[in-house]
């Protein structure tokens, strides 16, 4: 059967101004051609729909019965063929899946959870830890939001820095080199980082990350004894042992404040660590999943500008 919506329209005005006359001005097409419309709902319906009475049209009780439900369908019609540009956060039930790095989830999510849980207390938020093997994959749809500083390879993935954090060394108080080898600001000497034992943050257990590049450049090398899959778990392991651990400062603060680590600036120059956040293009212009972006990018932003008081190295 072929169905065509137009006549819905149509229909609609026909009903609400009960006159072709004024449905054909409302829809700002002609009289006859109004005329010849009703012609084909008439058809399609099987019923007169309007019938003269002296100079005026009535409506039939089955025009009458149908009133409501067309004027409901071309209400609806008109949502979903209209730019949704409005979400109602008091009413918005829906639950966001984030797939963030674990120190991001640490020092953004609680101010993510205040805000969104003001305006919408109807939304949850499922932080999943980053694994080895990308079992939620964003093409899916299974992550509304990933936050990390690796650059999404996919041109279905929309990414932008929301902010710059940079390396410092986390060691034990009890650390030999916490109070530094040289210099008033306790930057340590080059000669002791690299003789000191060191363990890498990889979620995949690598031994090796950009640093022994860059000392690998001025041929030298460290002795790294552990990789652990995250910077938490890695901070458990320095607080235990004479270890020494490069970690993001800012977005790792939570945990070297609450851990009472030493923190020391690399004695090598290092790129800042970008934060990007990432979605998938099919959410550009959901409302909901905008206004979760704008949070998300508030947080992470705050996150990453907070001042903490420790200078590069040189």
């Amino acid at each position: 059967m072929q169905l065509d919506l137009n006549l819905l329209t149509a229909l609609d005005a026909l009903l609400e101004e009960g006159s072709v006359t004024d449905a054909a001005a409302r829809l700002h097409v002609s009289t006859p051609a109004m005329s010849r419309t009703l012609g084909r709902i008439r058809r399609a319906t099987g019923d007169e729909i309007l019938v003269r009475t002296g100079r005026t049209m009535t409506p039939t009780p089955r025009a009458l019965a149908l009133r409501a439900t067309v004027h409901e369908l071309v209400q609806q019609a008109r949502t979903v063929l209209s730019p949704d540009t409005e979400v109602d956060l008091a009413a918005l039930e829906r639950t966001f899946i984030l797939k963030w790095h674990d120190a991001l989830a640490a020092a953004a999510g609680p101010h993510l959870i205040r805000s969104l849980h003001a305006e919408a207390p109807g939304v949850r938020l499922r932080f999943l830890a980053e694994a080895s093997t990308d079992t939620h994959d964003p093409r899916r749809g299974d992550i509304d939001l990933e936050a990390g500083a690796s650059e999404p390879s996919s041109p279905e993935i929309r990414h932008e820095v929301v902010g710059h954090d940079r390396l410092v060394l986390a060691l034990r108080p009890t650390h030999p080199l916490c109070d530094g080898r040289e210099g008033g600001d306790g930057t340590l000497g080059l000669e002791d980082y690299v003789s000191a034992e060191h363990i890498t943050v990889s979620r995949r257990g690598r031994l090796r990350d950009p640093i022994d590049d860059v000392l690998e450049a001025r041929g030298l090398s460290r002795r790294v004894v552990a990789a652990a899959p995250t910077a938490a778990t890695a901070l458990q392991f320095v607080r235990h042992h004479d270890l020494v651990a490069a970690v993001p400062r800012l977005i790792s603060r939570p945990l070297l404040d609450g851990l009472g680590l030493c923190v020391r600036p690399l004695p090598l120059p290092m790129p800042e660590v970008p934060v990007q956040l990432a979605w998938h293009q099919r959410y550009d212009n959901d409302p909901a999943h905008t206004w979760l972006r704008r949070h998300a990018r508030t947080a992470l932003h705050e996150a990453c500008a907070a001042t903490d008081g420790v200078t590069p190295g040189p």
